[in-house]
């Protein structure tokens, strides 16, 4: 997919972030639609699901945070939040609840459209041909030509995120990888609060694929180092 086949949904009832935006991501070539509410948004998901969302969790008719929730339980679409909330809590709570990204306001425009480059740049390689299209530990297989996870037999759903994690962890079996070098290799980038991010995905994957989260046996946590998925 092109850049100008990227379409990218704005959700903010800022209206001069609203424009800043469009602005900026329109001269970088993508296609660009903007919604102030969350109805309105809703609306335009309905009619075209964007290709990236950059999602505003203070809107005004509901939170920012119950649409990421809806739009999850329909679809992968990576999801950058904006937040003027500077609580820790809050920005893991948007991270639970299925955003790809966060980022603090006031922020740069540089660095959102670094991050927004990145966050699509690693959507696209999970869909590209990799060497190992099938890989399997435990009860679990990851389909990586199909995108798809099962565990004992039951299809789990990722998100994109989610899936490239696992998927990372899966092809260097029993390697120990700290948080910093699962930020570059993964998320493609590094920034402040980035090791919470991982801890938050590391979670959510355990949710997902160990019999007993709270006693993980297959995604490890290696004290002072980082994790590995054991081999």
């Amino acid at each position: 997919m092109t850049i100008a086949e990227t379409s990218i949904l704005i959700v903010d009832d800022e209206p001069a972030l609203r424009e800043a935006l469009t602005y900026s991501l329109s001269r970088e070539g993508y296609a660009v639609r903007a919604a102030a509410t969350s109805a309105e948004a809703f609306e335009k998901m309905e009619r075209q699901m964007p290709n990236f969302i950059v999602l505003d969790l203070g809107l005004p008719d509901v939170d920012g945070l119950d649409l990421c929730r809806k739009v999850r339980s329909r679809s992968a679409v990576p999801i950058l939040m904006l937040t003027a909330r500077q609580s820790e809590v809050d920005k893991i709570i948007g991270l639970e609840m299925g955003g790809d990204d966060y980022m603090t306001k006031p922020f740069s425009m540089r660095e959102l459209l670094a991050r927004v480059r990145a966050i699509l740049r690693r959507s696209a390689q999970e869909n590209e041909t990799r060497p190992t299209d099938t890989i399997a530990f435990g009860e679990t297989i990851i389909d990586r030509l199909a995108h798809r996870v099962t565990h004992k037999g039951r299809e789990i759903a990722l998100t994109p995120l989610e899936f490239e994690v696992l998927s990372f962890l899966a092809e260097n079996r029993g390697i120990v990888f700290s948080r910093e070098t699962l930020l570059d290799r993964v998320w493609k980038y590094s920034y402040p609060g980035g090791n919470r991010t991982v801890d938050v995905h590391v979670r959510w994957l355990r949710q997902k694929i160990e019999d007993d989260p709270a006693h993980p046996r297959l995604l490890l946590t290696v004290r002072g180092i980082g994790y590995k998925l054991e081999a």
